[in-house]
């Protein structure tokens, strides 16, 4: 079946402007789900990329926030998936891989990202926007969606459950 050009630019000015309007809400909600910036980047973008693939069939286009919304969570669900298999797979066979030379170990590196990841996503979310990404409390419950005092909650739990984890009420 032959490609109508006209039909494929209006689609990607469409495309462009969900873009435009969609991507910084994706990529917050990646973040959210996953923690990490740079994943929730790729992740948003993957989600447009089959947003775009899948376009001639969606049923219902007023629904693509919704879709786009639903692919979001997908795609960061299948990214955690993959990293368990990784890690146990990591866990059964060894760290260190033949001809693969690793960097130095940090010391507490590995026992913190153990630590963090045994954080509820909000408190680990509360945590990374707080620190990592140097926001105010104001600013982490703008982007978690609730309050001041709900932030300073989740920031004090999250850090007494390291300091309980990693064994040191000193760090």
């Amino acid at each position: 079946m032959p490609i109508d050009g006209a039909a494929v630019v209006a689609g990607g000015d469409r495309m462009a402007e969900l873009y435009i309007r969609l991507a910084p809400r994706a990529q917050r909600l990646a973040f959210l789900l996953t923690g990490d910036e740079q994943l929730a980047q790729d992740v948003a973008h993957d989600a447009f990329v089959r947003l775009y693939g899948r376009w001639q069939d969606l049923r219902n286009p007023d629904a693509v926030d919704a879709y786009l919304r639903r692919t979001v969570v997908n795609l960061t669900h299948g990214h955690w998936r993959r990293r368990g298999v990784e890690r146990r797979y990591l866990d059964r066979h060894g760290r260190e891989r033949p001809g693969v030379e690793l960097q130095p170990d940090v010391e507490g590196r590995d026992e913190l990202w153990r630590a963090l990841g045994s954080l509820a996503a909000r408190q680990r979310a509360a945590l990374v926007l707080r620190y990592y990404e140097d926001l105010s409390e104001r600013q982490a419950a703008e982007v978690l969606g609730c309050s001041v005092p709900a932030v300073k909650a989740l920031t004090n739990r999250a850090l007494d459950s390291l300091r309980r984890d990693m064994g040191s009420e000193d760090r």
